[in-house]
């Protein structure tokens, strides 16, 4: 039982020094989140008090110039493709037709006389005699995969030139580059500020609204996300950390170091398991999916009062340490399981014995070092009373 309280602490110690990290990295994060809060409102109101606001390559002539173009070259390179797949089919088409005639000039008899099967020879060996210097398309081939390839392989990215310029609309605030440094901020922010006065008062028309929110909005949008992000995520990680810090596991926390840990014992036609501080469960020898008995609520004591076996094994008498499991499967015509775990001490955990008090209400006695002080604790206070 040292070991397994000696294990506990360190355990208890590794969450007590991640909950102050946390709480650490959490205050930090939540002063980013206030920082990226005040940068958006300024991006904010610095792009709605622009003077303009480009309205993008897209909206202007060269923007409708491109988008024609790039339409127009897609069409014709489509329009090539089909061309070139018709062509290719009629190649085929006659080769195969040649290959008939060809054949027909092998096999037909010359000695039969007539002058439709000889006149149809002669023409095709005049045809087959032709010229055929232009067969060759090989190159002509390798000039038409180039041309039908897309435009990007090509070098030309349409897209490029659809991108919105900023450096066309900024040009007008250049002039404040040649005012000293105070007089150009003090003029950048009374413009910008008589601009918001002007939109907040129903002056001028908010364009920062329209055609969508811009680059800058955007960016410092996603990284106040971000942040927000983290700082829910580590509330999380937080909350479940100081929920494990205050839950009961037992005398001196010692079931902390127990955790997770299963132990099974075999009876009739099932095994039974028990994980400590997590559930316990019914597994059929026969195969087939298990059945939860219960799932671990929290701590009780009962008092007992039998006999031990002679190898040790039993509950003995007095006060015991008990843990409670609910909400298990539910029994047919009947209610949920619920097992009812009794500890008494071991020099190893153990189950010792499984059996159902009522309809799907079990009982599970189990040996085990960690309540072996607990255990005696209690039987010097009794003694002494």
């Amino acid at each position: 039982r040292k070991e397994y309280t000696n294990e506990a602490q360190r355990l208890r110690k590794e969450v007590e020094d991640r909950i102050k990290t946390l709480q650490t990295q959490l205050a930090a994060s939540e002063m980013h989140v206030t920082d990226m809060e005040k940068e958006l409102a300024e991006v904010e109101r610095r792009e709605k008090g622009k003077i303009v606001k480009s309205q993008g390559a897209k909206q202007g002539k060269m923007g409708v110039l491109v988008g024609l173009a790039k339409q127009r070259t897609e069409e014709l390179r489509d329009h090539l493709v089909r061309v070139r797949q018709e062509r290719d089919t009629s190649k085929d088409r006659v080769k195969e037709l040649e290959a008939i005639l060809s054949t027909f000039k092998e096999e037909y008899n010359p000695n039969f006389n007539d002058e439709g099967v000889k006149r149809a020879v002669r023409a095709w060996e005049d045809y087959a005699a032709r010229d055929k210097s232009g067969d060759d398309t090989s190159a002509h081939d390798r000039d038409l995969n180039e041309v039908t390839k897309s435009d990007k392989d090509n070098g030309l990215d349409w897209e490029s030139y659809l991108e919105a310029d900023s450096e066309d609309v900024e040009v007008l605030y250049e002039i404040e580059n040649y005012l000293p440094k105070p007089l150009r901020d003090w003029v950048d922010q009374k413009l910008r500020d008589l601009r918001v006065m002007l939109i907040e008062n129903g002056i001028l028309a908010d364009l920062s609204s329209e055609g969508g929110e811009s680059a800058a909005v955007n960016d410092a949008k996603n990284r106040l996300k971000s942040a927000q992000d983290a700082v829910n995520s580590q509330r999380r990680d937080l909350d479940s950390h100081n929920e494990d810090l205050n839950k009961e596991y037992g005398p001196d926390g010692v079931f902390r170091a127990l955790k997770g840990q299963c132990i099974s014992v075999d009876s009739g036609e099932y095994t039974y398991e028990l994980c400590f501080m997590e559930h316990t469960t019914q597994k059929s020898k026969k195969g087939g999916s298990n059945t939860r008995m219960g799932n671990f609520v929290r701590f009780d004591k009962i008092t007992v009062d039998e006999e031990v076996s002679a190898d040790g094994k039993g509950l003995g008498s007095g006060e015991r340490i008990t843990m409670k499991h609910e909400n298990g499967q539910h029994c047919w015509n009947g209610p949920n399981r619920s097992t009812t775990v009794i500890l008494a001490c071991a020099e190893q955990n153990e189950i010792w014995k499984v059996f159902e008090e009522e309809k799907c209400v079990y009982r599970m006695e189990v040996g085990t070092p960690a309540v072996c002080e607990a255990l005696q604790k209690a039987e010097v206070v009794k003694d002494e009373l």
